[in-house]
């Protein structure tokens, strides 16, 4: 728990390329971090630590604790497994272990802030989005590179002051953090960006700079039909500034959604596209091309 030095104890649910990360920026700046993860990870990362390469931060090794499950109360636990893997994951946070810390995801998509307030107090969650191009390599091994990390948290449920605290301490370990008043504009914020990109990226098999112009007419598109859904959310998009962000990102960047549909690992198709079309059938908005994208991905990546 927090000590008058400062320092806190965060647990990392997910060492990924998001959760792997912040965990090893976290330790290097002096917290002391938890990783929950399978007992493959835990033993790589008790042995050698957490390697993290990076452009921005540096190259560096540093010591983190390690465990299949989460023994003892936390200041923090960062949620940061895939959606695919995420109520399974949750196995290893038992409500009455994490005491009062705040839990926080890094997930895409929005529907798994429920999940987690069913599941722990609403009081603390905090839910939040990175943007970020980052990736496990192998156990314990973090490849950053392409977009910064920078992190957004909201929360109408958990006290500000708290919220701001652990916003001083992410930045404190180097990252860019901005705390803003909603969570459901924040959510489908980065929604905006996250969906036509990974899936038009995965479904064709090319990086961001090849679908915003080779597929630029669906892009625009599915940037459409989210624009209706999103203001029938009540979180209205500026399309022109989501182009110019767009049109602004490295030409090489590929989507997470595309190296997993590579690597033959499970995608977040459902995460993502499908809670776009869920909420489109609440709101009575009509998505058709998003529909059909949806399902080509869906078969595209459909276990052979």
């Amino acid at each position: 728990m927090t000590t008058t030095s400062g320092q806190w104890t965060v647990a990392v649910l997910g060492p990924g390329g998001v959760g792997g990360l912040c965990a090893g920026l976290l330790a290097r700046a002096g917290h002391r971090v938890i990783c929950l993860a399978r007992e493959e990870t835990v033993g790589v990362l008790a042995e050698r630590g957490l390697t993290v390469r990076s452009g921005t931060f540096g190259d560096f090794t540093a010591r983190v604790a390690a465990d299949t499950e989460l023994r003892e109360p936390v200041d923090a636990l960062i949620v940061a497994p895939k959606e695919t893997g995420l109520r399974a994951a949750l196995e290893r946070v038992p409500r009455a272990a994490l005491g009062e810390g705040l839990v926080v995801p890094l997930l895409n998509g929005f529907e798994h802030v429920d999940v987690l307030r069913e599941r722990y107090p609403a009081g603390q969650v905090v839910p939040g989005t990175i943007r970020v191009e980052s990736t496990r390599v192998a156990p314990g091994v973090i490849e950053h590179g392409g977009l910064n990390a920078r992190i957004e948290l909201a929360s109408s449920t958990a006290p500000p002051a708290r919220v701001q605290a652990f916003a001083e301490v992410l930045r404190g370990a180097g990252q860019q953090v901005d705390v803003v008043p909603d969570e459901t504009v924040m959510l489908w914020g980065k929604l905006s960006f996250l969906l036509p990109m990974a899936l038009l990226s995965t479904r064709y098999g090319v990086p961001v700079g090849e679908v915003r112009t080779a597929h630029r007419d669906r892009m625009l598109a599915v940037i459409g039909e989210f624009a209706e859904v999103a203001e029938a959310q009540g979180a209205p998009l500026d399309v022109p500034a989501l182009l110019k962000f767009i049109d602004a990102v490295p030409e090489a960047t590929r989507s997470s959604m595309q190296r997993d549909a590579e690597a033959g690992r499970p995608v977040e198709v459902d995460a993502i596209g499908g809670a776009l079309l869920r909420a489109a059938d609440r709101h009575g908005v009509a998505a058709p091309e998003t529909a059909a994208l949806v399902a080509e991905v869906e078969r595209l990546s459909a276990p052979r």
